[in-house]
């Protein structure tokens, strides 16, 4: 009576342990892989802030070949300096924020690099949207918000990086934006000039002077003045041939 018993007894614990099993792990699932950004400390407008990107690896087969970050308002690619990386990989601003990217990871391995900010802005937290490309053409798009409904229901989404930042400090300020180029005290406007002669106006001036340079008026006046002369004799001449 009693070994009937004991077997049925083995036999249903055994089928809930295998049931039980069977239930974790289908909820349980991978680990979900993140991408994250940290700068300990950081406080709203702290200035040249080191800013640490890590994005892990969700592929099997191919290696991180590039990110590219979408720059949350009040920081722009001029305001970043890249600092270290992987071998290889470098830094070049987009119309949006950034990108750094150079050989193929291995397989498997997680992408991290760091990035000065010249100066975070006036915020409590700040998100970077990352797109996450393999060697086989493949993207994590790391874009999602706290606030929007993503992944499968058990924390596998791709949740943007966020950085919270502490209050800033008392008597912190926005820095200046660099400074354009001063202009030239130059004027770049032409320079007025006095008009040169039409060709008719030089040709009156020309034919005001004779030859040798002197002007017209001085024969014309010694001219009139033989005419006179001569006139003045040749009437004294008549009256003295009247009167004799």
């Amino acid at each position: 009576m009693h070994r009937p018993t004991l077997a049925r007894s083995l036999h249903r614990l055994g089928a809930l342990t295998a049931v039980a099993l069977a239930v974790t792990v289908a909820t349980a699932g991978p680990a979900a892989a993140h991408a994250e950004v940290e700068a300990k400390g950081a406080r709203a407008l702290d200035q040249n802030v080191a800013l640490t990107f890590s994005a892990e690896s969700e592929s099997d087969s191919a290696g991180i070949t590039k990110l590219e970050v979408i720059l949350p308002r009040g920081i722009t690619p001029g305001d970043i300096t890249y600092k270290e990386g992987p071998d290889g990989w470098k830094l070049a601003p987009t119309s949006r924020g950034y990108t750094v990217s150079g050989p193929k990871l291995a397989v498997g391995e997680d992408a991290e690099y760091i990035v000065t900010v010249r100066q975070l802005p006036d915020a409590e937290s700040l998100v970077f949207k990352t797109l996450q490309t393999y060697s086989d053409g493949k993207v994590d798009r790391w874009i999602e918000l706290d606030d929007e409904e993503s992944g499968d229901g058990h924390g596998h989404g791709h949740p943007a990086p966020r950085l919270e930042l502490g209050a800033a400090e008392p008597g912190a300020k926005v820095v200046s934006p660099t400074p354009a180029e001063e202009p030239t005290t130059a004027s770049s406007e032409p320079t007025a000039q006095s008009p040169t002669p039409t060709s008719s106006a030089k040709s009156a001036a020309d034919s005001s002077e004779d030859d040798d340079g002197m002007p017209l008026a001085v024969p014309v006046g010694i001219g009139a003045a033989v005419l006179a002369l001569g006139g003045g004799a040749w009437w004294l001449k008549r009256r003295g041939t009247g009167a004799s």
